[in-house]
């Protein structure tokens, strides 16, 4: 039975441990799909991919930033979301979108996944974790790495985070309301 939007949304979790099992081919190409069809501004379609199923190179991902990159190396999938500044102005923002697409659709396929967060991070060495990324896959200049988006079955159960831990403070009906000291 499939889930509605919003148990989607509510069952989805971070998943950092993964079975050491493939994913089948149909189920990569559904996540690369959902990815595909993300809205992108003015239909520029600047998001790219790089699939990596190779455990070497997953290792290798392991270690693209200092501190939460590590559950890299144990996914059967990396799926490295690219944008094209040439393209659009706004491919972080189609990235970004894309990239919640595939986490999505991997949990309305009962996967796990996790977004390994490039920009503005380093690895343990100092270099810039874009780059790190860049020099592994040879990925041109004019492209810039957004995520690491970690896919597979999971290993670890999550509940949901429940309806009373809600944020709803932070939303604000017609203006914003700056909280007091009684809140």
């Amino acid at each position: 039975m499939e889930k509605s939007f919003y148990n989607l949304i509510s069952d989805r979790r971070s998943t950092r441990k993964f079975k050491d099992t493939p994913l089948t081919p149909d189920q990569v190409r559904y996540l690369l799909s959902a990815g595909l069809r993300a809205p992108s501004s003015r239909n520029r379609h600047s998001v790219q991919y790089v699939v990596v199923e190779d455990k070497e190179k997953l290792k290798a991902l392991s270690l693209v930033r200092e501190h939460g990159s590590k559950f890299l190396e144990h996914a059967p999938l990396g799926i490295v979301v690219l944008g094209d500044p040439i393209t659009s102005n706004h491919w972080m923002e189609d990235a970004s979108i894309a990239a919640t697409f595939i986490q999505l659709q991997a949990e309305a396929l009962g996967l796990g996944s996790c977004w390994c967060q490039i920009i503005d991070t380093l690895t343990v060495n100092g270099q810039e974790s874009a780059e790190y990324v860049r020099l592994q896959f040879d990925i041109p200049l004019q492209l810039e790495v957004l995520c690491i988006i970690a896919v597979g079955h999971k290993d670890e159960d999550k509940e949901p985070v429940p309806e009373e831990e809600l944020l709803w403070e932070r939303v604000h009906l017609d203006h914003y309301h700056l909280p007091t000291s009684e809140e």
